[in-house]
């Protein structure tokens, strides 16, 4: 019973820890990630389409990041080269995304709701065990860069005195849009996996789990391990509601299923702890 509980928040975990982790990447570069909700949904209908194209796991899975960078990209383009607000821009990428999903699902599938069952999932050897490796494995890769390399010195810098980083000859704008693509691909693989344990596309499947991971990097101090750490937390508050559901022990449902995003309020009214965002995060560069 505990084994499987455990295995539960681990996989509810991945896509929180991988979106947490991405968000890490470009907000220490200065750009608010509001776009994290519309990257992990993208990815995961690209990363399904990919796989049914191509009949190939491998195909659907750099199909998945793939769209995550690009959907970054054109979120860097908006905010980091035309200075477009971050919180409007970043809630255009998710409503975008949403609808067109949702167009290209009907188009593609003659569904709106969701996709076939897609049989290359399958070629995948012990898929959950190999995203959760995957999501232990790239917030400590992540911590190393940001902390010991010249570029993560780089994106600190820019996300907190981009105007001392450029008088160095850094330049932040080009900083940036590495950072937010970056925090795309990783993102992405939240939404490849997605698609991968519900072995199919499923219209909004990304169900706020991105405005949770930023709770979860918020919780976590910008900081990739601690995030990922933060992340588990919300998996398990997702995996006690499944659980509650199962055991049908008299609670009202829509009590049980507030329970995650209680969390999330709770956490963003500060009960978590004091957060210093980095100095610059939402502000264009001058």
């Amino acid at each position: 019973m505990i084994g499987s509980f455990v295995g539960a928040v681990l996989r509810i975990s991945v896509p929180y820890s991988l979106a947490a982790v991405g968000g890490v990447w470009s907000e220490r570069s200065g750009v608010i990630q509001i776009a994290l909700e519309g990257i992990l949904l993208g990815a995961a209908f690209c990363a399904t389409l990919g796989a049914h194209a191509t009949g190939s796991a491998l195909g659907g899975v750099a199909c998945g990041v793939g769209c995550g960078a690009l959907l970054a990209l054109l979120y860097a383009l908006c905010v980091v080269v035309g200075r477009g607000d971050q919180i409007v821009c970043g809630i255009a990428i998710n409503l975008l995304v949403d609808g067109a999903t949702r167009f290209f699902l009907k188009l593609k599938f003659g569904s709106s709701s969701n996709s076939p069952r897609v049989v290359s999932w399958e070629q995948l050897p012990h898929p959950a065990f190999f995203f959760i490796a995957v999501a232990v494995f790239l917030p400590i890769v992540s911590a190393f860069i940001l902390s010991w390399t010249r570029f993560g010195l780089r994106v600190r810098a820019v996300g907190e005195r981009p105007d001392a980083a450029a008088s160095l000859g850094v330049r932040p704008t080009r900083v940036r849009l590495v950072a937010v693509v970056l925090s795309g691909a990783v993102a992405g693989l939240g939404g490849v996996w997605l698609a991968v344990d519900q072995h199919q596309f499923v219209a909004g499947m990304s169900n706020g789990r991105g405005y949770i991971a930023l709770a979860a990097m918020i919780l976590g101090k910008w900081r990739p391990l601690s995030a990922a750490l933060a992340a588990l937390t919300f998996g398990a508050a997702e995996a006690i509601e499944v659980t509650l559901q199962a055991s049908g022990g008299g609670a009202p449902v829509w009590l049980v299923q507030m329970f995650p995003y209680v969390l999330t309020l709770i956490v963003l009214a500060g009960f978590g702890g004091r957060s210093i965002a980095p100095a610059a995060l939402g502000k264009s560069e001058q």
